[in-house]
């Protein structure tokens, strides 16, 4: 017997509610101090949970790797947790946990830092076992020997991996041989293999010192609390980094006309396609007008180049573009993967969006979009100790005034149509464009070559020039 049910009751149409007005926001109050040894303090007492994040930032990044010696920056920051006062990696570990936290140490092209969060009442410990990290690492040559055989292993994997490899060699083309940004960050095959124990004591004894540090606290904690104990751990440290000296060169574009460059991947089906140039510094005073820009261009989901290359005609899951920030001049690059025989067309529309965005106002639609989303995303950014933590360092390692956090979105609102074609005509530059593809060269050189774009070359995954057949 079937029984039948009755139909379904329509339901009342009901209006969608109109967004309200955006809620003021203000970024965590902080406080700075300067201890007697040259040690800075930042403070942002956070009391929703009772926790304490720690973060110590030194001026001691990647960009400052000695010539022939890159990667050692990054060597350095690992090594700091595999012994301290004659404890090993183990020992450390076992501490770490036993506090309930970890240390988290490593660096980046600006800055190393070395980081943990732990309950309140675990806060004078944990930070005791950083300063030992910090102001008395062992650098045992077993461990600096097996971080150099991770980083090895590193680049064998990347070299397996297509994307990866892209942007590896897409800074290799972008950045003139000697310069620091044409290198990977962690340093390539032969200079890791070359560095010794003696390397990074040398980068550590010049880049680690008090007037180089800056300690960070965020959380359940009072400013005077946080300068104590701060105070306890690192003001006996004692030294001076070593002087500035010139700027290294890191961030000068190669010399020559734009081309186009193959890595090859030999019957690959795919092609991980990159476009690019130098891009800017971090400290432009142009900085939210080209954020608003790239937004509408390739940052955002409902931006042109995604629309265009994934909605309108379907040659990848996703594409965007970004500025890589970085103190001196990083890349801006599209980065997307297409199916091979679509490689120069996926290139063409790429091409063509900037031009569009260069020659033409965007839409008030698409302005009030892209500033909408940056406006109304940046307060859930900073809704943990951790991420007000990291938040904090960029304000320290890129010298940004101290209202920057409460003044963001003021700043993002107030970009027009003006500022953003503005932008996209003086940071944006069609002449200097070079285009990376891992793939295929059988398949890729022809319809390439008919894009005009320069010369084209094939290298292997190693970056060699091979010959053309």
């Amino acid at each position: 017997m079937t029984q039948t049910l009755p139909p379904p009751v329509p339901l009342p149409e009901v209006p969608r509610p109109a967004p309200g007005p955006p809620r003021a926001y203000a970024f965590p109050h902080f406080e700075t101090r300067v201890l007697p040894n040259g040690v800075r303090l930042v403070v942002a007492p956070v009391a929703k949970l009772p926790l304490v994040t720690v973060s110590t930032v030194l001026d001691a990044g990647a960009m400052l790797d000695p010539a022939g010696k890159e990667g050692v920056a990054v060597l350095a920051a690992r090594a700091l947790t595999e012994g301290a006062r004659g404890r090993d990696g183990a020992v450390i570990t076992d501490e770490t946990e036993r506090l309930g936290t970890g240390l988290a140490a490593g660096a980046d092209w600006d800055a190393s830092r070395v980081r943990m969060t732990v309950l309140r009442p675990h806060l004078e410990a944990a930070l005791k076992l950083m300063g030992d990290v910090l102001l008395a690492p062992d650098f045992p040559a077993r461990e600096i020997e097996r971080l150099k055989g991770e980083r090895l292993a590193e680049l064998l994997q990347r070299r397996a991996e297509p994307r990866g490899l892209a942007d590896e060699m897409l800074s290799r083309f972008l950045y003139a041989p000697g310069s620091r940004y044409a290198a990977p960050e962690g340093g390539d095959d032969g200079s890791v293999s070359a560095l010794t124990r003696d390397d990074v004591l040398a980068f550590y004894r010049a880049r680690y010192a008090p007037d180089r540090a800056t300690v960070i606290v965020v959380g359940d904690i009072s400013v005077s609390e946080a300068e104590r104990l701060v105070a306890s751990v690192f003001g006996g440290w004692r030294g001076t980094g070593a002087p500035a000296g010139p700027a290294p060169v890191a961030d000068r574009a190669t010399a020559g006309a734009p081309g186009v460059h193959i890595v090859t991947k030999e019957n690959a089906p795919q092609s991980e396609l990159r476009i690019g140039h130098v891009g800017l510094a971090r400290a432009v005073p142009d900085y939210f007008s080209v954020v608003v820009m790239n937004a509408i261009l390739g940052g955002l989901f409902s931006s042109r180049i995604n629309l265009n290359l994934r909605e309108a005609h379907g040659y990848t899951y996703g594409a965007h573009s970004t500025f890589d920030w970085r103190r001196g001049a990083g890349p801006f690059a599209f980065s997307t993967a297409v199916q091979r025989d679509v490689t120069d067309a996926a290139a063409r529309e790429i091409l063509l969006e900037i031009a569009r965005i260069r020659e033409a106002d965007v839409a008030p639609d698409e302005l009030s979009l892209a500033t909408s989303f940056l406006d109304g995303v940046f307060p859930i950014r900073y809704e943990t100790t951790t991420a007000i933590a990291s938040a904090l360092t960029s304000l320290v390692v890129y010298g940004l005034p101290e209202n920057y956090f409460d003044t963001y979105r003021d700043n993002i609102r107030a970009q027009t149509v003006s500022t953003v074609r503005a932008a996209a005509q003086a940071r944006l530059h069609p002449d200097r464009l070079r285009l990376v593809v891992v793939g295929d060269p059988a398949v890729l050189r022809a319809p390439l070559e008919a894009l005009e774009l320069g010369p084209v070359s094939v290298y292997s995954e190693r970056g060699e020039l091979l010959a053309p057949q």
